[in-house]
């Protein structure tokens, strides 16, 4: 690269920390608390995860779920995790409006208790890790910038340590030097785990999230197996994220099932009991822990899941163990299946990596190597503004120097791939290139007059 490509760097990589920093801060603290939502929600929860109802009398599963669904008005069950022991059973309930409860059953089936799911610790630090509690598409879009651009202050600064001999010896140095180096040492170990650390939770990001869903749906041969189905609710956390956009199988179509008029009590009852499908998912040599989801229609199936990224605790199995099975929501008969063995490069790579991400694939040292990165992070944007201070001016923002109109193709065309990788930051470095360019016109023609 030019010589003027070492500014341009720089200039970019100071104005991008300048307004990404805040938001890059939320969300490595979020990520952290994220990392041990399991361990917390143990403690938290421990009498609705554990615990018994003061009812020794036992019942089925099934009318269990009619009590849940007759004590919270307006809400009905839409999917029950049966999770191994100690954990107690787990039903999710939501009404029309989309809000959701979690009601919990002892050994016996008895109600030991419910909590509303807008307010668990592991669906609060979620929000706030993907979406800033805000929601919507322009602050998740706003999010996954930020992580774009946080790659890019990564190569960045990989670019800058050997370009600027940074961490050459020198016989003298002051404060800022050092702490100049120590940025860029630290910043230089953490590169590389950081980069996958941040493209191993894109999948769940707005625009490349999208992109790479489509991609694997559309391509079985590296992504999804294709299933001819209904879709099942892409917000359903319990099926695994390579298996969630699938179209799951009809249920066999019976006159005598599927009135066009037919009542939703009348669904149910037409609908296998819960008791009776937990046999046929034992039939199949399905074991605990799975989570068991509605029909959403007259038509749809039972999907009866183990995930590696459910996001429920005590739900998460290894990758290599996913599975996602179909069953008729009538005759209780095993319909499709999918398993991981199916899966094609780029789905078996994200099953691995978003589990990698969330910091439970291979437990506790998953957890703390991610806590160390996390830290590490931290601590680099922490040196890198206190380089800043220490050669800032007073009064002045003692950005680096504007450089050439020069750009060396090297420059460009490094530029271009992380734009085609990330379409999000290449689309703000064409708005930042607008921005400049209308700055230089503006202030030529201010010259001029």
């Amino acid at each position: 690269m030019k010589k003027n490509s070492y500014n341009r760097f720089w200039r970019l990589h100071f104005y991008a920390a300048l307004f990404i920093t805040p938001l890059l801060i939320t969300l490595t603290l979020s990520g952290i608390g994220y990392l041990f939502y399991t361990d917390v929600e143990n403690v938290l929860y421990d009498d609705l995860f554990f615990g018994d109802s003061d009812i020794e009398e036992s019942q089925t599963v099934d009318q269990a779920i009619e009590q849940a669904n007759n004590t919270y008005d307006g809400f009905s069950v839409s999917r029950v995790i049966m999770l191994e022991d100690p954990y107690n059973t787990r039903l999710t309930l939501a009404n029309e409006d989309g809000d959701q409860r979690y009601v919990f059953l002892d050994e016996n089936n008895q109600i030991v208790g419910g909590q509303n799911a807008n307010y668990t610790y592991s669906n609060v630090l979620r929000a706030l890790h993907s979406s800033l509690f805000v929601g919507g598409t322009a602050v998740n879009y706003l999010v996954e910038l930020a992580a774009c651009w946080a790659i890019f202050l990564l190569i960045s600064g990989v670019y800058m340590t050997f370009k600027g001999k940074v961490l050459k010896n020198r016989k003298k140095t002051n404060t800022r030097q050092r702490t100049k180096k120590y940025h860029a040492l630290l910043g230089l170990i953490i590169t590389i785990p950081m980069v996958i650390i941040i493209f191993t939770g894109l999948p769940w990001s707005a625009v490349m999230g999208n992109v790479i869903s489509t991609v694997s749906q559309e391509n079985p041969t590296i992504g999804a197996p294709e299933l001819k189905t209904t879709p099942p609710n892409s917000e359903i956390n319990e099926i695994p994220w390579a298996t969630r956009k699938n179209e799951a199988p009809n249920s066999e179509s019976h006159s005598h099932h599927h009135g066009e008029h037919a009542g939703s009590g009348l669904h149910e009852e037409m609908m296998i009991s819960i008791q009776d499908l937990t046999s046929q998912i034992e039939g199949q040599n399905i074991n605990k822990p799975y989570s068991i989801i509605y029909p959403s229609d007259l038509e749809g199936t039972f999907t009866v899941s183990k995930g590696s990224n459910s996001g429920v605790t005590g739900l998460d199995v290894s990758p290599d163990e996913e599975i996602t099975n179909y069953f008729d929501q009538y005759s209780g008969a095993f319909i499709d299946s999918v398993s991981y063995e199916e899966y094609g490069i780029l789905q078996k790579w994200f099953s691995w990596g978003i589990p990698l991400h969330e910091g439970h694939l291979f437990g506790w040292p998953n957890k703390i190597l991610n806590l160390l990165v996390c830290i590490g992070f931290l601590t680099v944007i922490f040196l890198g503004f206190k380089t800043w201070f220490s050669r800032k001016k007073k009064g002045s923002l003692s950005a680096p120097i504007k450089v050439s109109t020069t750009v060396s193709t090297s420059f460009i065309l490094l530029m271009i791939a992380l734009g085609i990788i990330m379409p999000l930051f290449g689309l703000s470095l064409i708005l930042i290139m607008i921005m400049e360019l209308l700055i230089r016109l503006f202030s030529k023609r201010k010259q001029e007059t």
